[in-house]
């Protein structure tokens, strides 16, 4: 396997030994087909890196832990490699360890991994969960500053937050599905609320937002959540399917999706006979564009991925005494996206406007 690197490079971009990486560029016997795909992933990994920046600046590596749904850890990813480009004067080496589900020991698992082979800094998506703040407080000691994305540990001594105003968010959502419903409800009039796991800090500032505004307009609406599907289609079609069996259930007129799994939720709620009038997703994946383009997705709530991964950055930068100041600021607003907004135009290609919510 031809390559331009050095093997201590490729060992610390994969995550591997040196040794494995030794025994996978010479073709040696007993190497597992993950570690000979984690090396090949690496050399690309590089030099699609080397590509982007001059290599007369400082090289820093940051890894990169997300817990999310696959659909969305690649809107990361490609956020990410959209941005390094115009960031310097280092050049920012990424590695990524993406996870849909990671239990606290994993995570605690994947962090000491880092703090043994050594980082430039940490962009962290993950539970705010009790064994995580230690583990920001160690990677922290051994110089390695840990910046979190899109939702928070703020019991921690991350260095910033780089995200979404969650709690606005949540208010948001509250205020368009009040607007979308009738004055007087039918008897048992539901909302409903999803959400992937309420550890993620985010989501549950999303949900405290949306239940103070949304209790305090309309208290004549029930309220129900279903959580802990991960954003994962059959996890969360399972939990929801428990939930739609009560005997008591009424007719849904709204849904906040906070979490994902939207097309699972939808043709569910389709197959009870139940038809919500608005429905609030949040982030412009590709089957959330789908969704909206149908029309089956009243608004989507979406904030700027590449302007927060571009902040993480830059505040990983400062961090690490390259840039003098941090970023001016680390919260990015939400926009609101409706069907029209996502329509396909005459070049074939989403529309790109956004609304801004109202206060």
């Amino acid at each position: 396997m031809s390559h331009p690197f050095p093997i201590k490079d490729i060992a610390r971009q994969s995550g591997l030994s040196t040794a494995t990486v030794d025994r996978v560029l010479n073709e040696r016997a007993n190497v597992s087909p993950r570690s000979r795909a984690r090396v090949s992933a690496a050399i690309a990994e590089l030099e699609g890196q080397e590509q982007q920046l001059s290599a007369r600046g400082r090289r820093l590596h940051f890894d990169v832990v997300v817990e999310a749904p696959e659909r969305f850890s690649r809107e990361i990813r490609h956020a990410t490699e959209a941005v390094l480009p115009s960031i310097g004067p280092a050049v920012i080496h990424t590695r990524y360890s993406f996870r849909q589900i990671m239990s606290a020991p994993d995570c605690v698992a994947l962090l000491r991994q880092i703090v043994k082979r050594g980082s430039h800094g940490v962009v962290l998506k993950v539970r705010d969960l009790p064994e995580i703040n230690p583990m920001v407080a160690e990677l922290d000691d051994k110089g390695i500053p840990v910046v979190c994305v899109f939702t928070d540990l703020p019991g921690s001594v991350r260095r910033a937050y780089c995200g979404p105003d969650n709690y606005a968010a949540g208010q948001s959502a509250a205020y368009m599905i009040d607007k979308c419903l009738p004055g007087s409800p039918p008897p048992g009039a539901t909302i409903l609320t999803t959400l992937s796991q309420l550890a993620f800090h985010g989501e549950a500032q999303r949900r405290r937002g949306f239940l103070r505004l949304m209790s305090n307009r309309r208290p004549d609406l029930r309220l129900m959540t279903v959580e802990a599907g991960a954003g994962l289609a059959l996890e969360t079609r399972a939990l929801l399917q428990e939930k739609l069996s009560a005997p008591d259930i009424g007719p849904i007129l709204g849904v906040y999706s906070m979490g994902g799994a939207n097309r699972a939720i939808l043709e569910l709620l389709k197959s009870h006979g139940q038809v919500p009038r608005a429905y609030i997703a949040h982030d412009l994946d590709s089957e959330n564009r789908t969704l909206l383009r149908q029309g089956n997705i009243t608004v989507a709530l979406q904030h700027d991925i590449a302007s927060d991964m571009r902040n993480a950055f830059l505040s990983l930068l400062y961090a690490n005494q390259i840039l003098k100041a941090p970023p001016v600021a680390t919260q990015s607003r939400i926009s609101m996206v409706t069907p029209f907004d996502c329509a396909e135009n005459g070049s074939g290609h989403a529309a790109s406007a956004l609304i801004t919510p109202p206060k």
